[in-house]
Order: C-alpha cells, then structure tokens, then sequence
C-alpha cells in the first residue's frame, strides 16, 4: 500500500486535524508487521501551532472553578467508558498488547480520570502564612495558593499509551492547565481518539492537544518557550535529552527502572514466584516497574527456581487478539532482537540458562536466567522485555546491597512474613515506592510514584500529581 493511501496520523490542534505534511514515517504493526498508517512528523511548526491553540485555553482553564474542571474531566471519563473497548482495539493492534491487558489499561484509565474528577474538589486552597513571627511582620497578613503553569508538554511512552496519557493529561487539567501531548508512534492513535473524545465531551478547543511525531517533535515541544512545564516518561537516555532542551522550566520524569525483587527464606514462596513471573513476564516485560533482577535467600533458592519456572512456563505466549495471551508481541521486532542481544551477553559472560527464550519475529516467550555477573549488560542496563535474572544472597545486608547496585531507583519489592525485614527494606531499600508480598509491578493510583536516582523526578498518582501540575504562590498584605 502506497503512503498516499494510507491512513494520515496528523497533530489535532484546536479541535481539528492539521493539514498532512510529507515528513514523517511509516506506523507498523508489530502482530505482522504490515504498515497501518503513516506517522506525520509535527516538528516545530506543529508545535508552535498546537501551543498557540493551548494558550488561550489555558487561560480558560485556570479562571475555571474547581467545579468545572471537575465536570470536564467527569465528562471525558464518562466518554472513554463508553469507547473503552474499541480504543484498547487501537491499543492491542498499534502496541501488540494482550487484549485483556488492553481492556483492563482503558478501564484504568477511566477510573483514573474519575479519581482526579474527584480529587479536584478537595484541592488544598493554600494556607496562612505566620508572617508575624518574623519580627518586621507585624502588622502584615500572608497567604499561599497554588496556581497553574499554564501550558504543559506532556511526553508518553507506547506501553500504556492511555494509562500513562491520563495520568499526565488528567492531572494538567485538574490544576488549570492546558496540554499539548506528544504520545509515543505506537500509542498515537490512542491519543487522537481520546482528545477527539474529550472534544465532544465538551472541553474547550486546545485545551488538549496532540503533536504527532518522534524525537524531533519531542525536542520541540520540550524547548517552546511557551511550555511552562514538561512530563515525559520514558528513558533515561531519551529524559536526559528532553531536561536539556527544556532548559530551566520545570521537568517532571519517570525513567528508567532496573526493578530488583527480593525473596527472603521466610516467604511464601509459591506466592512470590507466580507474583514475580506476571510482574516480570507479562506485557512482555514492557512496563517500567517489571521484575527485572530477582533476588532470592539461598537456602531457598532451588525451590524458587523450580516455582519461578513452573510460573513462567505456565503463561499464554500467543497472538495480541487472543483474549487468553497472557505474552504477546513486543512493540517492534527491533526491541525483540535487543532483548536476545542482551540475554546473548550475558550467557557469553557465563550466565546460563534456566529457561530459554523462543523467539518468533517480535514474540519472546519468557526467559530466566542464573549465574548472570555484573559485568552482564542485564545486570546492569534496563532490559524493559520477558527477561529476569535469579541472583541468590545471604542475609539481609547482602540482599540489600545487590537490590542497590543499580542506577535506578523506581520501584521494589520485598516477599517476608517478617516484619524487621520489612521495615528494614523500607527504611534502605533505595526506590521510590517499595511493595511488601506484592511484586514489584503492583501499583495503584492514589500513592505517590516516582524514582530516586536516575529513575526520574516528580512524583505521580491522583493527588500527589495535581501538586506537581500547580505552584505556590504568595501574598503579603499590610494591613
């Protein structure tokens, strides 16, 4: 099929689709490979239209009420539910996610948008301001508000290419912003529909925006001088470009993850390794907080692995359309054969395997893998596929100095029956968000999420990303 007769994924400016320009690449799906559209690259001059439509609408937003941003983002979920299985269609055939995975991401997706629909009314509106503690302060009067940045630029990524937009865009609107979102190639589809959704549900024209594009339209959007604040999530590599193209203005992030899960003696093991396999295994390992680096106490470790390997093995690998895959297709074959490349130099420094990997164009069943050493780039880079390591210790200092020998710092996991372990791993377990006898892909909506170290900055969650989407402002009165 010829680029002119292919569908034109276009930005969507102002409530309507900008003309198609020549510029741009092919969006191919990863089930067979075959082209589906053609992916118009917005580049600068998309940019700056969409954040000329977003300004005025921004401006609309922050004299909006608590109340009417409340209704907003009630009517936009009420208009997801009702496309929820259609756009986890467009997710499942673009991204190659399971499409059971797939529903479950929109139905989130809804309830996200319900939780900041909520939340909004209950917005802190500032606090006073002891300003007469300060000896010159009498006679003065000091109040706090928060108020919105104005435009925002949001960059997403194809894994949860819904999930992971409302969980930027929703937040954004709730404080009194407009956004501009440039969704990653695989997840663009699903991000056009959803802001013609939220069009015909009533927003305003520009108060979501959509660039469509790669990196050079990210930069773009990342370095307008009209974009108050940024939030990407993604790579590391990719985060750093963007915090350097965006300068001064606030950067929000959640990167990269290297997610270590540790097993003590004391656990229910059965539990921890059918836990872990989904945590590290399904969505075929492409999710930020996936079990990567397991660790287990030695004198449990051959049991772990014999539950671990029963667990793995006993997950559907199969086509995105079948509502049983529990694995399907990773996003291109590209990332497929990134992911053998790695597992390859690991067992070329001496790993081996527990089980292998089958590959199949972009399928990869699960893999595991033993005696993995440092030197290993899985040891030490984020392999973000079906891949985990079993590393055994002894001891809690032992565990906890392999959980931190990374440059990331997401999410963990700890499985005991031990509470001094548990709190011991809360208090130097190096992650952002640490889950006790849940695997380290566990995560729900209303806790605070985000990285230490080179895992991000910001954090997300209902409330928690309201805050980084507003800022404080003072006022001192004489009175």
């Amino acid at each position: 099929m010829s680029e002119d007769r292919l569908e034109q994924l276009v930005p969507f400016v102002g409530g309507k689709p900008l003309p198609p320009r020549e510029a741009g690449f092919p969006l191919v799906r990863p089930e067979d490979g075959k082209t589906t559209a053609f992916l118009v690259e917005a580049g600068a001059e998309g940019v700056a239209a969409a954040v000329e439509s977003a300004k005025p609408a921004a401006r609309i937003a922050r004299k909006a009420t608590l109340h009417q941003r409340s209704q907003w983002l009630t009517a936009a979920a009420n208009a997801l539910k009702e496309q929820a299985d259609a756009i986890a269609e467009l997710i499942s055939e673009d991204v190659g996610k399971p499409i059971r995975a797939a529903r479950f991401e929109t139905r989130r997706g809804v309830e996200f948008i319900e939780a900041c629909a909520g939340a909004v009314l209950h917005l802190s509106g500032g606090e006073v301001v002891p300003v007469d503690a300060a000896p010159n302060g009498a006679g003065h009067f000091g109040f706090t508000r928060r108020v919105p940045y104005g435009v925002v630029g949001a960059i997403t990524p194809f894994n949860a290419p819904i999930n992971l937009l409302v969980q930027k865009v929703a937040p954004a609107i709730a404080a009194g912003n407009a956004v501009v979102v440039k969704p990653a190639p695989a997840g663009t589809r699903a991000a056009l529909a959803l802001a013609q959704l939220c069009l015909e549900a009533g927003w305003p024209e520009g108060l979501f925006n959509v660039v469509t594009g790669d990196r050079e339209t990210a930069l773009a959007l990342a370095s307008h001088p009209d974009v108050a604040l940024v939030t990407f999530t993604g790579g590391t590599t990719a985060g750093e470009a963007l915090v350097r193209a965006a300068g001064v203005k606030k950067f929000v992030s959640e990167l990269g993850s290297n997610a270590a899960n540790i097993v003590f003696k004391d656990a229910d093991i059965e539990d921890a390794a059918k836990k872990i396999a989904a945590a590290a295994f399904e969505a075929s390992g492409q999710q930020c907080i996936s079990a990567q680096r397991v660790l287990v106490e030695k004198d449990v470790l051959d049991a772990f692995l014999a539950a671990f390997k029963t667990a793995a093995s006993a997950l559907k690998v199969g086509a995105a359309g079948d509502p049983s895959t529990d694995v399907g297709p990773m996003v291109h074959r590209a990332s497929a054969d990134r992911v053998m490349a790695m597992s390859k130099d690991a067992i070329d420094h001496g790993a081996r395997y527990v089980l292998e990997p089958v590959q199949n164009a972009c399928v990869l069943s699960p893999a595991i893998l033993t005696d993995v050493p440092k030197e290993a780039r899985l040891w030490t880079e984020e392999v973000f596929g079906p891949v985990a390591i079993v590393v055994p210790f002894e001891g809690i200092e032992e565990a906890l100095a392999l959980a931190n020998d990374s440059p990331f710092g997401l999410q963990g996991a700890v499985f005991t029956t031990s509470l001094s372990a548990a709190m011991r791993c809360s208090e130097d377990f190096d992650v952002g968000a640490l889950w006790v006898n849940e695997a380290s892909r566990f995560r729900l909506d209303m806790y605070p999420f985000g990285g230490m170290k080179l895992s991000g900055t910001g954090r997300e969650g209902v409330r928690y990303a309201i805050e980084e989407m507003g800022q404080i402002k003072f006022t001192g009165l004489k009175v």
